[in-house]
């Protein structure tokens, strides 16, 4: 992991999906005027003839993206987090994932990184309102090449997929010859005393708090779980019987994220124990990133006391 090369997720997206575009003329972007902060800048300007902006109106969007899905197209919807997780969620059910089409949405902004933006544009539910959707895969890289890596594969899933970005710039842990694939995990550290399960910008984390462990004798195991849905589940009870004791890291409400999917594999297991870092049921404030993650116990210190607190 670098310590100096830094980019964001969104930043991702926008490189891979002009990429994309250009191989594939049925690939289109609908946006929904907020391409600046999503990155649809480049592409706009490269492939006009494959770009929709519908304006400010997210369900519209997602309706018309449904059209062009279900005419053979694969639409990009692209927008925050917030709005395409909440405000879209009803046309999202019913127009992309009941009849199963190829509707991805983009959404950056995802969690607290929107940050003095406050609560409002804050999204810490997303991950979980669409992993409760039948038919929808939900996906979130962890740095700019596995951002641009899922992107890639989402564009030739069979149906729906959510892939959620955010906004500061980030370490790089990955090569760009570095593969991926929906719903399997990437390990990237080995261990047999404790797994930390991560996904997003909280990887990176895990991985600094896995080496601050093992100056103390502690060989952690660190997960990059990109895929919230389907979970890689195997990934998980290997982790649950290799090591006992696992700690989830998100920047996400505990409730119903990348959390509560563990717990349900480790209850059905019978064994183990898991405790989860993330957002603790509460909205955000208007603050600098890290100090909301900070407030809600997401950081490397935190991460470290609670696999210590777990025993050996």
């Amino acid at each position: 992991m670098s310590d100096i090369v830094k980019k964001a997720t969104r930043d991702g997206f926008g490189d891979e999906i002009v990429e994309l575009g250009r191989e594939n003329r049925d690939i289109l972007v609908v946006d929904v005027d907020i391409g600046k902060s999503c990155k649809t800048g480049a592409f706009r300007k490269a492939l006009p003839e494959q770009y929709l902006n519908v304006g400010i109106a997210e369900q519209n969007g997602a309706g018309v993206a449904a059209g062009l899905a279900a005419c053979g197209k694969i639409p990009f919807v692209v927008t925050y987090a917030a709005f395409g997780s909440m405000r879209m969620v009803e046309m999202i059910r019913q127009e992309a994932c009941y009849p199963h089409l190829n509707v991805k949405l983009a959404c950056s902004h995802g969690g607290v990184t929107p940050a003095n933006d406050g609560a409002s544009h804050q999204c810490i539910e997303d991950l979980g309102i669409l992993s409760t959707i039948p038919n929808m895969t939900v996906i979130m890289p962890a740095d700019y090449h596995a951002a641009r890596k899922l992107v890639r594969a989402a564009a030739g899933w069979d149906g729906p997929a959510y892939l959620r970005f955010t906004r500061d710039a980030i370490p790089v842990i990955y090569n760009a010859d570095d593969e991926f694939e929906i719903g399997k995990a990437k390990q990237l550290r080995a261990g047999s005393d404790a797994a930390i399960i991560a996904n997003g910008d909280t990887v990176c984390l895990a991985l600094a708090a896995a080496e601050a462990l093992a100056a103390r004798g502690v060989n952690a195991r660190v997960l990059d779980m990109h895929t919230i849905k389907p979970l890689d589940t195997a990934a998980v009870a290997a982790a649950v019987n290799d090591c006992g004791r696992v700690v989830t890291v998100e920047d996400h409400n505990i409730i119903n994220g990348l959390g509560s999917a563990v717990c349900c594999v480790a209850a059905e297991m019978g064994k183990g124990i898991v405790r989860r870092i993330g957002i603790q049921d509460q909205f955000g404030q208007s603050a600098p990133y890290e100090r909301l993650l900070a407030m809600n116990g997401i950081t490397v210190e935190n991460i470290v006391e609670t696999v210590l607190g777990l025993g050996k």
